[in-house]
Formats: C-alpha cells, sequence, structure tokens
C-alpha cells in the first residue's frame, strides 16, 4: 500500500503545484493587462469597445497558451499562435495605428505570461511585464512628438496652383483654415470648373488624420 500512496501524494503534490503556478502566471497577467489597458489606454483615448477587445484577447491568449503548454509545442505554437492573431482584420471598423499597438500588447503579454519557462521564471515575468509597462506609459504619455494631419480642400483658386505661387497658395490657406499649412498635395484639377481637389497638411499635438483615400473611393 505505501508504493500507492506515495504515488497518490506525488500526484496531489503535481497537481497542488500546477495550480500554483497556473494562478501565479494568471495573476501577474491580470494585474500587467489591466495596468496598460485600464490606467494606461482608457484614461487617455476613452473607447470602451477596443477596452473589450483588449481585455478578451489577452485572456483567451492566456488560457490557450497555459493549458497547451504542456503538447511540446513551445516555441512553435507561441510565434505559430501570435502569427494568426497578427492577420486578424475588422473588416467592420478601420483599426488606428494607436489601437492596434495595444492589441499586439495585449496579445504578446498573453503569450509571456502562460509560456515563460525557467527557475526563476516570475523574477522574470516581473521585469518583463514592467518593461512593457514602462515602455505603453512612457510612448503614450511622455512623447510629445508633433503629428502630420491633413484636411481635404476644394480649392477654387486655380490661378495659385503653379509651383512658382506655392508660398502665395500656402499662405491664402493659412487665412481661410486657420491652421499652419505647410504644404499641399494635389488629388485632382478640374479645370472646365476652375476648381482643385487638394491634402492641406498641417502639425499638431493630436493625430487626426483618418488615412488617405485610394482613387478607387472617389465618388
Amino acid at each position: 500500500m505505501e508504493p500507492v500512496n506515495e504515488s497518490l501524494d506525488a500526484a496531489n503534490f503535481l497537481a497542488s503545484t500546477s495550480l500554483l503556478d497556473f494562478g501565479i502566471r494568471f495573476l501577474v497577467n491580470f494585474v500587467a493587462i489591466f495596468i496598460i489597458v485600464r490606467l494606461i489606454y482608457y484614461p487617455a483615448h476613452k473607447n470602451k469597445d477596443f477596452l473589450f477587445t483588449f481585455f478578451l484577447f489577452n485572456v483567451i491568449n492566456f488560457m490557450i497558451c497555459i493549458l497547451l503548454s504542456t503538447a511540446k509545442l513551445k516555441m512553435g505554437f507561441a510565434f505559430g499562435l501570435f502569427a494568426i492573431f497578427s492577420i486578424l482584420r475588422y473588416r467592420t471598423v478601420t483599426v488606428p495605428v494607436r489601437e492596434m499597438g495595444y492589441f499586439f500588447i495585449s496579445v504578446t503579454i498573453g503569450i509571456i505570461n502562460a509560456l515563460a519557462l525557467g527557475d526563476n521564471y516570475f523574477i522574470q515575468l516581473i521585469i518583463a511585464n514592467t518593461i512593457i509597462i514602462a515602455f505603453a506609459y512612457f510612448l503614450d504619455y511622455r512623447v510629445t512628438l508633433k503629428h502630420e494631419n491633413f484636411k481635404e480642400i476644394v480649392y477654387e483658386r486655380i490661378d495659385l496652383i503653379q509651383p512658382e505661387k506655392r508660398e502665395e497658395m500656402l499662405e491664402d490657406l493659412r487665412k481661410r483654415t486657420g491652421l499652419n499649412i505647410h504644404r499641399v498635395e494635389f488629388i485632382k484639377i478640374d479645370f472646365l470648373k476652375d476648381i482643385a481637389r487638394i491634402y492641406a497638411f498641417y502639425l499638431a499635438d493630436q493625430n487626426e488624420s483618418k488615412g488617405v483615400m485610394s482613387e478607387g473611393d472617389d465618388d
């Protein structure tokens, strides 16, 4: 009976160890994603839809990785899963670049916290998550670079579209729009109607541009 009892004790010990490991990893993962999404992203951008998406993808990704980590697929499985998520696209809405960055952070944190190995993996997880959190906060709150935004304008002073009169055209646009426009791009020139469609570019603290439409999107 002793070998049976010893095997049961060993099984119980392994089960308790696995549950403890799972609990530690999930706690670290949840704290990290909560800080990044709820305390860093949401106060600045106020988008509840993406808040839901970031949490959901992180938790699901963590669960998949932690539950299948015994399949001896470790590294290849992690990169394959990351590649699958990286090609996902939202067909109903255009995902801004900043939100895509947070999306990849949420996926990456789930993989790291689920599959990190080593005797001191807990310390490694703390360091890795701290670095990611610090970079997310620094880049979103402390980097104050100017954005080059643009506005599409129907411009009727077609006499100013010549290159030698470009500065005069820019000054006219600045007076009309109140924006410090520094360059323009011509989309279409209609000599029959004496108008030109242009993109007027200016610098601002916030990114207001949604993206330039291709010619195929014209009416």
